[in-house]
């Protein structure tokens, strides 16, 4: 178990890190290695990749994302970033970030109406 000043630390890490993943401004409708080189920068503090995103199953990336410390918060946040990025042509996680948030609303037992917002809305991309 972390101590609460590694525990701050760390929730800092993970907050700046997604503030940098949903800052992404333009995304182009078809990417290119070098323009998935810059997400996969910011992935990585995850263990992530795009590569890795495309790959895992549901059920995994929820694990690795809990393994990493977030919070209900921001795995609500790194939901809306897989929805956002799903705007892409050849990315589709809409699926991951529907798992996301379905598991935020039920491990958190807390009913959210913007969670079964982005829910629908999310669904409606797939």
């Amino acid at each position: 178990m972390l101590n609460k000043g590694l525990r701050d630390e760390q929730s800092t890490r993970i907050d700046n890190v997604l503030k940098i993943l949903m800052s992404i401004g333009f995304l182009p409708k078809f990417w290119n290695v070098e323009d998935t080189s810059l997400i996969d920068n910011d992935l990585k503090n995850f263990g992530l990749s795009v590569e890795t995103l495309v790959d895992l199953n549901e059920n995994d990336l929820i694990t690795l994302l809990v393994r990493c410390h977030l919070d209900w918060n921001q795995l609500e946040l790194f939901g809306d970033f897989l929805v956002k990025f799903s705007i892409v042509e050849n990315y589709n996680f809409s699926g991951k970030a529907i798992a996301i948030y379905e598991y935020v609303q039920q491990e958190s037992k807390t009913f959210s109406f913007g969670i079964i917002s982005k829910i629908a809305s999310a669904k409606a991309n797939v």
